[in-house]
């Protein structure tokens, strides 16, 4: 939007609260074995207990094609993000990508630990590859990269990533939240 500009509140920074049990994890779909899905299915019920990782474990120690391989290790790194080990999911998240490099899912999440890691740089280049891809969830991806620009003090992005996520889910509160935080003027 040409000569908008948005000026943040003072003091303001976006709520990092909790977002990785709540909001952050994109589950990958895996149509492999019985354990390879039973992780795909603690993923996506937001569980985040050492179990939960072991049932993934278990189906990463099986036969899987790769497509498989790298679904069951965006789930247990989604798993792994909620249980706040950054480092654990980061390397699931990496390691998932070359074997399904067209997944959004797989750059949103390690997009997401790269915000939970302050590389705010980082993150913002895989929530564009996961916008560009067609994560299934477009307003986390760009609530994501809001919190990215507002880290980095471009606030007419992060106002444009927040009103787009508002946009794309109406009844989600947090871009409302932070949207709340900015005063817009045009020039």
């Amino acid at each position: 939007m040409k000569g908008l500009v948005a000026a943040m509140a003072a003091a303001a920074t976006p709520a990092l609260v909790c977002l990785w049990a709540s909001s952050a994890g994109a589950s990958e779909m895996v149509l492999g074995d019985e354990t390879a899905h039973a992780c795909f299915e603690a993923s996506r019920s937001t569980r985040a207990d050492a179990d939960a990782v072991r049932v993934c474990d278990v189906a990463l120690e099986g036969l899987l094609k790769p497509a498989d391989r790298g679904g069951a290790l965006v789930n247990r790194g989604v798993i792994r993000m909620r249980r706040g080990e950054f480092a654990a999911a980061h390397g699931d998240f990496d390691a998932a990508i070359p074997l399904i490099p067209e997944s959004g899912e797989a750059r949103f999440n390690r997009g997401a630990v790269f915000i939970g890691e302050h590389h705010y740089k980082e993150a913002l280049a895989d929530l564009d590859k996961a916008i560009e891809l067609g994560v299934r969830q477009p307003a986390k991806a760009y609530y994501y990269r809001g919190i990215a620009h507002d880290y980095l003090d471009d606030e007419t992005a992060a106002y444009q990533d927040y009103k787009q996520a508002e946009a794309l889910a109406p009844d989600w509160n947090l871009p409302k939240h932070e949207l709340q935080r900015f005063t817009v003027t045009h020039k």
